[in-house]
């Protein structure tokens, strides 16, 4: 069961800084002063790396505007040492989904949207690959075919990082986008670029990776979303899923399997994404979930 619902809006209060006493106190004062009911509140203190994380929940008393609430926070946020932030739940972020010819992620998404699960505006669909226009179309979502080839990649990035300003996008969803980012990309998509892949890694590189998983006689499949960093498939951890094999089970039965758990693995860190439930934590994430 989710939080109660606030008939004047909502706000969600995320915030990270140096653990010490008294944070939690101060934050539930600073909202009950203003006649903000606490709705849903998490937190968690990290020793080793001796951060405090918290997500806050509110609803609005009638008259209260967000801009507002930011304004004052700020006096709080500085004397804790805060990287703080009050998000209006009322706003919905805009996505912007890359794909090219495994469309399991991008359809699921497209439906997870449409009926509710998602709650998120998709500013578009872009390829490398024409494959998937007319599934994007008919869910009402605009396709961009952006090709590339060696000799255009870096004229074809340029044109994604623009597109991603252009569209005033918030969260960009790589599902199954089989492009290698340039660092001048990756640093333009930092903090809001969430990539999904099988779980082998870094076993089972490169082409046919459930043929070679078969070979070996794995007993587990996973999958693995997480945030896209500078280093290949490493950035740090959302979700992850697992589903149990046997050896009945083809190379072609494997890879349905694992098409299964990464629509799970991706959908979830996306909404928790989108729900701001999510923190960086040095090289992990602080996840409420």
């Amino acid at each position: 069961m989710g939080p109660r619902k606030s008939p004047h809006g909502e706000v969600i209060v995320t915030l990270r800084c140096p653990d010490r006493v008294g944070i939690v106190r101060a934050v539930a004062g600073f909202l009950a002063d203003r006649d903000v009911n606490i709705l849903e509140s998490q937190q968690f203190a990290d020793p080793s790396t001796d951060q405090f994380f918290m997500r806050v929940q509110a609803g609005l008393p009638d008259g209260l505007a967000v801009e507002a609430l930011r304004e004052e926070f700020t006096v709080l946020a500085a004397r804790f040492e805060m990287a703080a932030a009050i998000h209006d739940a009322r706003v919905r972020s805009r996505v912007l989904i890359l794909v090219s010819r495994l469309g399991h992620c991008l359809n699921d998404l497209l439906y997870r949207q449409r009926i509710g699960a998602l709650v998120a505006d998709f500013a578009g669909v872009v390829s490398n690959h024409p494959d998937f226009e007319d599934l994007a179309r008919s869910y009402g979502v605009p396709f961009i075919h952006l090709p590339v080839t060696p000799g255009t990649k870096v004229a074809q990035e340029e044109k994604l990082r623009s597109l991603v300003d252009e569209l005033d996008v918030d969260l960009i969803l790589l599902a199954r986008y089989m492009q290698i980012l340039s660092p001048p990309t990756v640093e333009h998509f930092e903090g809001r670029a969430i990539n999904i892949h099988h779980s082998f890694l870094p076993s089972f590189k490169g082409a046919r990776p459930y043929q070679q998983a078969y070979e070996r006689g794995v007993k587990l499949i996973g999958a693995t979303a997480h945030y896209v960093t500078s280093e290949l498939d490493e950035g740090p951890i959302i979700e992850q899923e697992v589903a149990r094999v046997d050896h009945n089970q083809t190379p072609d039965e494997l890879a349905a399997v694992g098409r299964d758990i990464e629509c799970v693995a991706f959908a979830r860190a996306a909404r928790w994404h989108l729900e701001h439930r999510v923190m960086l934590n040095d090289k992990k994430t602080v996840v409420f979930r």
